[in-house]
């Protein structure tokens, strides 16, 4: 069999994790991690992407064919640049300057000597969920949504999605290169803010601190709760795994709050599959792992949000790819990239 493999890489905002795999999706090497020097400027942050993907070649029996690279922010593979990413650059003057329009393709394989393929770290998320998990590369249309400090998303299609000539899968993008923000599409207008500094989109009544500030909110006025005495008396220190845990053991505030956001949720995956019509919607990112308190809400809401025909098509489901997402998703993406054939021994 063939011994090529790619490398998927996943840049965030602390570490780059990187890994080796196969074309079926086997891992061909161990995961590598370093800090991703995020805030130490360009020549820092690309220096750390290229050590961490040497790290994940080592072992590797055969040839690299294509590096995968996930990055929070507004990606441009065509131009090889990351038109938009706040999280990463350096400080001048005491002012942080974050990267815009940089070019990340040239230098990383100048650094490495192979073919590199960049993403928005959501986008790829949901076409490595397609490829390697509730998708098994075969769904009509894949909609995933991560949760966690932020919400993202993305939408892949097969060609049987679209109408005219396709070949696929096809991963949306938009008009310039930035979209499938799914986390955005508002809810209530006027609403909770975000992180994006719009108010009532779906990340401002999802997103991880939003969960926290309700449970919390709620034990200041006076409430009891299992929450509490998890994290002993300091709410600072409270996590939607610490309300997760309290629900799980029938504590009424903590089900209050999971029935809340999931609804909210459920009102948001009701109009996008309004929208798409996906086959499969699945919800990843570290806040999916409250699994049915949270997405037992939303799709009671969904399905008074979404056209029946539609929503009876749809699964909505728990990602199955959430701590290695955006490895698995920058995999895929090098693996869409080159299309390798199959080689014998």
């Amino acid at each position: 069999m063939s011994t090529q493999c790619v490398i998927g890489v996943d840049v965030g905002g602390t570490n780059v994790r990187a890994r080796a795999y196969h074309r079926d999706g086997s891992p061909a090497g161990e995961r590598a991690s370093r800090p991703s020097e995020a805030q130490k400027g360009t020549p820092a942050i690309l220096e750390a992407i290229a050590q961490t993907v040497l790290d994940a070649q080592k072992g590797t029996a055969g040839d690299v064919v294509g590096v995968g690279v996930a990055i929070p922010g507004h990606i441009d593979d065509e131009k090889g640049e990351v038109v938009w990413a706040p999280n990463f650059g350096e400080t001048r003057d005491d002012i942080f300057h974050y990267w815009t329009h940089v070019d990340i393709r040239g230098p990383l394989q100048a650094l490495l000597k192979m073919p590199i393929h960049l993403g928005n770290d959501a986008n790829l998320a949901a076409l490595g969920e397609y490829r390697f998990g509730t998708g098994r590369d075969s769904a009509k249309c894949l909609v995933l949504l991560t949760i966690g400090t932020g919400i993202g998303g993305g939408v892949v299609m097969a060609p049987s999605s679209v109408h005219g000539p396709a070949s696929g899968p096809l991963l949306l993008l938009g008009g310039n290169k930035g979209g499938a923000e799914l986390g955005h599409i508002v809810l209530l207008h006027g609403g909770a803010d975000c992180n994006a500094g719009s108010y009532g989109a779906m990340e401002g009544y999802c997103q991880r601190d939003a969960i926290i500030q309700r449970a919390v909110n709620r034990i200041r006025r006076g409430r009891k709760s299992l929450i509490s005495d998890l994290v002993a008396g300091e709410l600072s220190a409270v996590t939607p795994l610490h309300i997760a845990e309290a629900a799980e053991r029938g504590d009424e505030l903590a089900l209050e709050v999971w029935q809340e956001v999931g609804t909210w949720l459920g009102v948001g995956i009701g109009s996008l599959i309004n929208v798409f019509a996906p086959d499969v919607l699945a919800v990843g990112g570290q806040i999916a792992k409250a699994g049915e308190l949270l997405l037992g809400p939303a799709r009671k809401a969904a399905r008074n949000i979404a056209i029946p025909s539609l929503f009876q098509d749809t699964k909505i489901v728990q990602a199955e790819q959430i701590d290695d997402a955006g490895i698995l998703g920058g995999a895929a993406l090098a693996l869409e990239a080159t299309k390798w054939q199959t080689a014998t021994a």
